[in-house]
C-alpha cells in the first residue's frame, strides 16, 4: 500500500490489520518501508488477589470446632 493512501486511510488500515490478522506492507515510490503486523493477543488478565485461590481449598474436618483439644494447651495444665 502506498504511504499517501496508508496516511489518508490510517485507522481504518490498522483496523482491518487487526481483525484479518493480515500483515500490511507499506511503500513510498515502490520501496518497502515498513510493515504494519498484527500484534498477539495478551493473555487473560490476572483478577488480582481477591479470589484468586477460589475453588482450589478443600475442607477437611471440623471447622468450627478448636484445632486441639484442652489436654494440648499448655495453659490449661
Amino acid at each position: 500500500m502506498a504511504i499517501s493512501r496508508f496516511k489518508a486511510t490510517c485507522l481504518a488500515v490498522l483496523e482491518r490489520v487487526r481483525t484479518t490478522r493480515r500483515p500490511l506492507t507499506v511503500t513510498k515510490r515502490g520501496e518497502p518501508i515498513a510493515r504494519v503486523v498484527p500484534i498477539e493477543p495478551a493473555p487473560p488478565r490476572d483478577k488480582g488477589a481477591y479470589g484468586a485461590m477460589r475453588d482450589r481449598g478443600r475442607e477437611v474436618g471440623d471447622i468450627v470446632g478448636p484445632a486441639a483439644g484442652p489436654e494440648e494447651w499448655d495453659a490449661l495444665r
